[in-house]
C-alpha cells in the first residue's frame, strides 16, 4: 500500500521515486563538477609547493608538475637567508597590520557619521568617498610620489601605509553602511536616555555590533595591501622597507636564476592569504551579502 503511494504518479507525469532518483543523480554530478573545480584552483597550490622543493633541473626538465625526486628544502632555508625573506615578511606585516587599523578606525567613524546623524552635506560627502572605488590605485603613482617626495616621506613604513589606507577606505565605507544601516536608531536613543553621550553611544554600542563588518574590512584591506607591488617598488628603494612582493621580484638574478628558493618565498608569502581564506572564508561571504549588497 505504501509502495502504492509513493510511485503515484504526480500532475507531471513522474512518481515521487523517479524524481527522488533523477535528483540524487543531479547531486552526483553536481559533486563531480565541484571536485573538478576544486582540482582546479587547488593544483597551482600543489604545483607552487613542489615547486619549490625542486632544482632547476627538475623544474626545466621532464619533471614539471611532478613530485620532486629530491626534496630541497634547503630551497626556504636559502630564501630566508639569502633573500632575506624573514625581514621582507616582517615588513609587510607592518604595514598591513597599520593599513588595516587606520583603515578599520576611520571606516568606523566616518560611517557612523553618515549613517547615524543628518546634516549638510553628508550626501555629497559619502558620494566623494564612494568616488574612490572608481579610481585605479595606481593611475595616482605620480602624484602621490610627487607628494610623497616633498614631505620627505618616501622609503618609510609611512609611504605605503597612507596609500594603502586611503585607497582602501571607499570599499571599508561602503562595507560598515550596509552593516551599520541596519542597526536599530532606538538603540541610539535607548543610550542616550540612559546616559551615554555620542562617544559612549559608539564606542559601547555600535562598534560592538559591527564585529562582522570589522572582520570584513579587515579581511579586504589585507588582501589589498598584502599582495601589491607597484607602490612598493617605487616608493621604496631602502631593502630596510621593502616588502614581499618587492623582495621575491629582487630574487631573480640577471643572467642566472635559482628558482627553487623563489618558489620557497612564494610559498611563505602566499601562505597568510590561504590562512585567511581556509578559516575566514565563510565570514568574508555573510559579511558581504549582507553588508555590502544591503548599502
Amino acid at each position: 500500500m505504501a509502495k502504492d503511494i509513493f510511485d503515484k504518479p504526480k500532475s507531471g507525469g513522474k512518481s515521487i521515486s523517479e524524481v527522488r532518483r533523477t535528483s540524487a543523480v543531479g547531486k552526483v554530478f553536481i559533486y563531480i563538477g565541484l571536485i573538478f573545480w576544486a582540482f582546479i584552483n587547488l593544483f597551482p597550490v600543489y604545483w607552487m609547493f613542489t615547486f619549490s622543493l625542486k632544482s632547476n633541473k627538475e623544474i626545466f626538465g621532464e619533471n614539471v608538475a611532478g613530485l620532486p625526486k629530491e626534496w630541497l628544502f634547503s630551497n626556504y632555508s636559502s630564501a630566508m637567508r639569502t633573500g632575506s625573506m624573514a625581514k621582507y615578511f616582517l615588513n609587510s606585516t607592518i604595514v598591513a597590520v597599520a593599513t588595516i587599523l587606520i583603515t578599520l578606525i576611520a571606516a568606523i567613524m566616518a560611517t557612523y557619521a553618515l549613517t547615524r546623524f543628518k546634516w549638510k552635506g553628508r550626501k555629497l560627502l559619502n558620494s566623494i568617498f564612494m568616488l574612490g572605488l572608481t579610481i585605479p590605485i595606481h593611475a595616482s603613482l605620480v602624484p602621490i610620489y610627487v607628494i610623497l617626495k616633498n614631505i620627505n616621506m618616501l622609503n618609510t613604513y609611512w609611504s605605503l601605509i597612507l596609500p594603502y589606507s586611503a585607497f582602501s577606505l571607499a570599499m571599508a565605507i561602503l562595507i560598515s553602511s550596509g552593516f551599520m544601516s541596519e542597526i536599530p536608531k532606538d538603540l541610539d536613543e535607548a543610550a542616550y536616555i540612559d546616559g551615554c553621550g555620542v562617544w559612549g553611544t559608539f564606542i559601547r554600542i555600535i562598534v560592538p555590533l559591527m564585529k562582522p563588518a570589522v572582520a570584513t574590512v579587515g579581511i579586504y584591506t589585507f588582501l589589498q595591501c598584502w599582495n601589491e607591488l607597484m607602490f612598493a617598488n617605487v616608493f621604496i628603494n631602502d631593502s630596510a622597507y621593502k616588502t614581499l612582493p618587492v623582495g621575491i621580484q629582487a630574487l631573480s638574478g640577471q643572467f642566472t636564476t635559482d628558482w627553487g628558493p623563489i618558489g620557497a618565498a612564494l610559498v611563505v608569502a602566499t601562505f597568510p592569504t590561504l590562512f585567511v581564506y581556509l578559516f575566514l572564508s565563510g565570514k568574508i561571504q555573510e559579511s558581504f551579502i549582507a553588508g555590502a549588497v544591503k548599502g
